[in-house]
């Protein structure tokens, strides 16, 4: 399998299929539009363009690679695993976990997620677990 190559280059000059594919993945993500068909339509390009390039074409801020993140969360029974089973459903291949000990019924947990498979932004899977039960706090502490 031939190695991919990764550009960065300005949008502006890039064929308008592209402007329209990241609006497309725009739409969906901010739920503006629930279906691929109602996103396409919106952004006035073709499902089938949409699915030819969707994993090649994305916002530079949604590079992807490794991201720790420091949590703070409640002493409750089961947050860690619904934090875990949120981030494998995100698609985040976890590499560390650290938690330390509560103190005054707070736990701080550091994770180091690989996100190159990741099926949302980085500000969604923060959002995402910041409505867990017991989930407190997300910071990120690095992101490569």
């Amino acid at each position: 399998m031939e190695q991919r190559k990764l550009v960065i280059a300005d949008l502006s000059v890039l064929p308008p299929v592209y402007h329209k594919v990241l609006k497309v993945k725009e739409l969906l993500e901010s739920g503006v539009a629930e279906t691929v068909n109602e996103a396409a339509d919106m952004a006035d390009v073709s499902r089938s363009a949409y699915y030819k390039y969707k994993d090649y074409v994305f916002p530079f801020n949604q590079m992807q690679g490794i991201l720790t993140l420091l949590i703070a969360v409640i002493d409750l029974k089961g947050v860690l695993s619904d934090m875990l089973a949120f981030m494998s459903d995100a698609g985040c291949n976890i590499l560390t976990i650290n938690q330390n000990v509560p103190i005054n019924g707070v736990a701080n947990i550091t994770v180091t997620v690989q996100t190159e498979q990741m099926k949302v932004s980085t500000d969604r899977l923060i959002t995402g677990l910041q409505t867990i039960r017991g989930v407190r706090k997300v910071n990120i502490l690095a992101k490569q």
